[in-house]
């Protein structure tokens, strides 16, 4: 990579990381990239409202994307560094600032080659909640993109190590709210008032009976009433995260587990008010696609690690790889890199240019 265009993404991450915003509020974010890319290259931009993209266009040919992800996360920055985050209670602690860096650098180091095939950078939004690539996979269809490519920095692996897996690379998830709705009394009557911390202590105790195949179920937050002595609550709630490597084994656990909530209601007299939010796919890598990531990190003699089984964590990418063919890989950051959405965590700039580097061979593959 040309020493001047590394220079130019690492100070864009660092802009980037100074100013962060959460999902559905990239606005700032997205205009700065946009204006990078604009003054920087001769790549066309196109404002998509919530998310853009930028594309060279080269007519009869197949086109391939690349994506990167802007949105950040509500923790705060602990660290002292020259470009920590201004945003109280926000920082770029899943290094989204770094994805949309090296994609940065994808289009500074592409700009004046010729190119065999048409190539889009996809800038999207709101990944941590599962919402922007669901938006955003319509360019699909609609540019005719016929592959897609995204990396993850992911910690615990040796630097610049890159990371691949055929198949299942991450796990599908949703999060569930039930609420329980009774009626709230005096302490000293609660038989006057129905008080729903029976129902959800049931619901609690019988959550391992619902599994449905590979599945997993966090209780994230119990909310019951408030610290009054004087007060049986009449409404509560309860908030989980559901995950499995197969979506369908994560619906059939959900829906058993609204059933049973519904039941508890009519046996308590209560009524129950159920909520889903940040629906991820599970993300699938195609294996031609893996095989060229495999290739390019071949060629510039990077380290492959196969990885051996999927991560949990959720990933959106997934919505692009259920409409065409793709893969996602993971670079590391070193084996004892803080851990992304961690308070301790930054984007580790020496692995901007290996992104930018797998990203070329492939566009140009």
């Amino acid at each position: 990579m040309k020493k001047e265009n590394l220079e130019k993404i690492i100070s864009l991450r660092h802009e980037l990381h100074e100013f962060p915003e959460l999902s559905l509020h990239e606005a700032k974010t997205k205009r700065k990239l946009m204006d990078f890319l604009e003054v920087n290259t001769s790549f066309a931009v196109i404002d998509c409202g919530k998310y853009f993209y930028a594309s060279k266009y080269i007519e009869g040919t197949k086109a391939v994307a690349f994506r990167a992800d802007m949105d950040a996360l509500p923790i705060n920055e602990p660290l002292e560094i020259p470009y920590a985050s201004k945003n109280p209670g926000v920082s770029h602690k899943c290094g989204h600032d770094g994805h949309c860096a090296a994609l940065c650098g994808l289009a500074l180091e592409l700009d004046n080659l010729n190119l065999k095939r048409s190539v889009y950078l996809i800038f999207q939004h709101a990944e941590e909640i599962g919402q922007g690539a669901r938006e955003c996979s319509e360019l699909l269809r609609e540019r005719s993109i016929s592959e897609i490519y995204a990396f993850h920095n992911w910690s615990g692996w040796p630097e610049n190590s890159i990371v691949i897996r055929e198949g299942l690379c991450q796990c599908a998830s949703a999060g569930l709210t039930i609420k329980f709705i009774g009626k709230s009394s005096h302490a000293s009557e609660p038989e006057k008032g129905i008080n729903p911390a029976y129902a959800i202590a049931s619901l609690v105790n019988n959550l391992e009976k619902f599994s449905a195949g590979d599945v997993l179920c966090t209780v994230v937050n119990i909310k019951l009433g408030e610290k009054n002595f004087g007060i049986s609550p009449g409404e509560g709630e309860i908030s989980l995260t559901v995950r499995a490597t197969r979506e369908e084994d994560m619906r059939t656990f959900r829906n058993a587990l609204v059933n049973f909530a519904e039941r508890l209601g009519h046996e308590h007299n209560i009524q129950v008010e159920c909520k889903s939010f940040d629906y991820f796919p599970e993300t699938l890598s195609d294996s031609p696609c893996v095989k060229k990531i495999s290739k390019a990190a071949n060629k510039l003699g990077l380290k492959i690690i196969n990885m051996p089984e999927a991560i949990r964590a959720s990933e959106d990418f997934g919505f692009y790889t259920k409409q065409i063919h793709g893969a996602i890989f993971y670079i590391g950051n070193g084996e004892s890199w803080p851990a992304i959405h961690t308070a301790e965590y930054d984007f580790n700039d020496r692995i901007l240019e290996t992104a930018t580097e797998i990203f070329k061979e492939i566009a140009l593959s």
